[in-house]
């Protein structure tokens, strides 16, 4: 478990491609000071085990399942990479819950300066847009952020310049993939009430429907 809260910016040093498969090895230094063989390390927001590392470097293996749903396969050696270590009980939570698993690939449509903050625009699918909303928390590449405005297939969020020059977020171009992780608590509520991907529910938000699923005291 994560918070988006990006410890620090990595490397990568090599990637070695299997059939379906990535080995990933990726330097750092503040993710490594407590490392050990099969900690959990966030790379671009992809919950990835170490199966390798030395003092300025870590291996990780990525599979085929990882490898079809984010945009890891597309890195190349010298790309840069947001990297969190898992949270510990007890730390605070300074961004959302975020658990490393990759909802779907995301695109930067487009970057505009206002003032100190700069506003992109992410373009994504209806597995990533069917949880936005204004004001709601998204993981961007691992980083947390917050929703400004959205339309059917597009959203955008707003970086402080720390924001902007500290995670890939900022540092990535129009046209670049990002990965992409909805909050966690909207895909419980949605489970919960029993909506379909396919299909919208059936019956309309009312009063009773509220009574009924315990909304109301």
């Amino acid at each position: 478990m994560f918070t988006g809260l990006v410890e620090e910016l990595g490397k990568v040093k090599n990637i070695a491609r299997g059939a379906k498969s990535v080995r990933l090895t990726v330097s750092g230094h503040k993710v490594l000071e407590d490392v050990k063989l099969g900690d959990s390390i966030a790379v671009n927001g992809t919950c990835l085990t170490v199966v390798d590392f030395s003092r300025d470097w870590f291996t990780a293996d990525v599979m085929p399942e990882t490898v079809d749903r984010t945009a890891l396969a597309g890195l190349k050696p010298g790309d840069t990479v947001n990297l969190e270590r898992t949270l510990r009980v007890g730390d605070r939570l300074g961004g959302h819950i975020v658990s490393g698993h990759i909802d779907g690939v995301g695109t930067i449509l487009a970057k505009e300066q206002n003032d100190n903050a700069v506003i992109v625009r992410i373009g994504a699918g209806p597995e990533v847009m069917r949880y936005i909303i204004q004001k709601g928390s998204i993981a961007i590449d691992g980083t947390s952020l917050t929703v400004v405005d959205f339309g059917p297939d597009w959203f955008t969020v707003s970086l402080i310049p720390h924001t902007a020059t500290m995670t890939t977020v900022g540092l990535k171009a129009t046209g670049q993939p990002v990965n992409l992780e909805a909050d966690i608590i909207g895909k419980y509520v949605e489970k919960l009430l029993g909506f379909s991907q396919a299909a919208q529910p059936a019956e309309k938000i009312t009063l009773r429907f509220l009574e009924q699923h315990g909304f109301t005291l």
